[in-house]
């Protein structure tokens, strides 16, 4: 019987020359004030933002707003699909019968605005379009309570917006 003997592998070095060189001279720092020198004589392009705006995507996705139909009845008939699709948990809706038809219909639709993360999952699960992000961005609120709106405030966002909405929607119909 005879045994072959293998020769062992080289081992690369942990230690490299160049390596050394780079992190002596401060290469990386070197090269990021090279790029800072490069943009300090360019122009400026700062917005100020109050006064001016900047051009928004037609895909913004802003403050939430509850739709209508032309006829004023509202959209919702309370499937909870944008309830159930919500990775943030901040919709909550409870449904109820109609008393003159018997329709289902939302009876509470409140969004907890802290919590949401704007992803639009709401808008892309509904059936009916009743729920929007509009493109308003310019909203605060002093204490967490202002951001939890209600099926009654998001109705009233809805009506003062619908052209804008209606408009947006139009604009977005093709990539649907």
């Amino acid at each position: 019987m005879s045994t072959s003997l293998v020769a062992p592998k080289s081992v690369v070095a942990p230690f490299s020359l160049g390596d050394f060189f780079k992190s002596f001279l401060l290469f990386e720092l070197v090269k990021g004030m090279a790029l800072t020198g490069r943009y300090t004589f360019r122009r400026k392009i700062t917005v100020q933002f109050p006064e001016e705006k900047t051009p928004l995507s037609p895909r913004f996705r802003g403050l939430h707003a509850q739709r209508r139909y032309e006829n004023g009845e509202e959209r919702c008939i309370a499937c909870k699909l944008c309830e159930a699709v919500c990775p943030a948990l901040a919709i909550t809706i409870e449904a109820g019968q109609r008393q003159d038809d018997g329709s289902r219909r939302t009876t509470r639709y409140d969004i907890d605005l802290t919590k949401c993360i704007f992803c639009g999952f709401c808008e892309e699960a509904c059936p009916v379009d009743a729920i929007v992000e509009t493109h308003i961005l310019e909203y605060h609120g002093e204490k967490r309570g202002d951001l939890y709106f209600t099926k009654e405030m998001l109705l009233a966002v809805g009506d003062r917006y619908e052209p804008e909405i209606a408009k947006a929607k139009a604009a977005d119909a093709p990539y649907r």
